[in-house]
């Protein structure tokens, strides 16, 4: 039997949920990761730890306002701002990271899609992780499953309610990481350059894979009859492949567009960090030359 395990672990003397853990653990990677990432749109990683700053406490909140908002339960001012009872859902860190990226690229003057494009692999890779601590908190679990012969894992786990329940956060973090797979491969391997390329590509495999599992999910947020999450991952598909299509119509009109200035802010700042080492190295050789002379005019004297 695959069972659940205890939600929290002991570090002297802290209690520390292993939900809360991976999630601090899937910030710090997604971070590490963009900033490995940042020169495919002409960033530099210094810009993605500011970015992290805006976007990261956004997300927290949208995550437990969303929760909130479209909750069965009532929650007070205080009890809105207690996350670490639960109650955090992953559209709402969505929709609060990207309010925060804007804000981020409104104040700073960078191009939206630029640096979405390079933080959507990092979101992904985070959901994958996340998932996997809804396991440890005990939620985000599919409808009950009641044939003897399909209780086994992955299809399906046994929980702390006593029964056994599709695992659907498991089927979300296995998407997830496909998906994370596929936008690295579109990113540094086959370098698409089109500025919101990867972003809507985010947005459609994100979308797919969600819509379907939201399906089988037995805890999922409603508004009236309608699920909220395959609502809203329908819209991302929508979004997504408008994307794709506006820019394929587009680039088709002008072959180049979009592609030219990104390649040209890569340049650009290749171009920079060279003139900088350059500046750097002839710094240091008038330094050297400055003080060869000086040692000279001393032995004169």
């Amino acid at each position: 039997m695959f069972g659940f395990f205890e939600s929290h672990f002991l570090f002297f003397g802290l209690q520390i949920t292993y939900y809360g853990f991976l999630i601090a653990c899937a910030m710090a990677l997604g971070v590490f990761l963009a900033c490995k990432n940042a020169k495919m749109r002409g960033l530099k990683s210094d810009d993605l730890v500011v970015v992290a700053c805006y976007v990261l406490p956004i997300a927290i909140i949208g995550a437990r306002a969303y929760y909130c908002i479209f909750s069965p339960e009532s929650y007070s001012f205080v009890e809105f701002f207690r996350i670490w009872d639960g109650g955090l859902a992953v559209y709402g860190s969505i929709i609060g990271g990207a309010i925060g990226l804007l804000l981020y690229c409104l104040i700073h003057k960078k191009n939206f899609f630029d640096v979405a494009d390079i933080t959507v692999p990092s979101i992904i890779l985070g959901q994958a992780i996340g998932r996997i601590g809804c396991y440890f908190s005990h939620c985000c679990y599919g409808v009950e499953v009641t044939n003897p012969s399909l209780t086994w894992f992955p299809l399906s786990v046994f929980m702390s309610d006593g029964k056994w329940h599709l695992a659907t956060f498991f089927y979300e973090s296995i998407w997830n990481l496909l998906g994370f797979v596929v936008l690295m491969l579109l990113l540094r391997v086959f370098k698409l350059r089109q500025r919101g390329s990867i972003s809507a590509s985010y947005l459609i495999i994100y979308g797919i894979g969600r819509a379907w599992i939201e399906g089988l999910r037995g805890d999922s947020l409603y508004i009236g009859a309608i699920k909220v999450s395959q609502l809203l991952s329908i819209i991302l598909i929508i979004v997504g492949l408008g994307i794709l299509v506006f820019y394929f119509i587009k680039r088709s009109r002008h072959p180049n567009l979009g592609e030219g200035k990104v390649i040209r802010e890569i340049t650009l700042n290749t171009e920079s960090q060279v003139l900088d080492v350059d500046k750097n190295i002839k710094e240091n050789k008038a330094t050297k030359t400055h003080k060869s002379n000086k040692n000279k005019q001393k032995k004169k004297e």
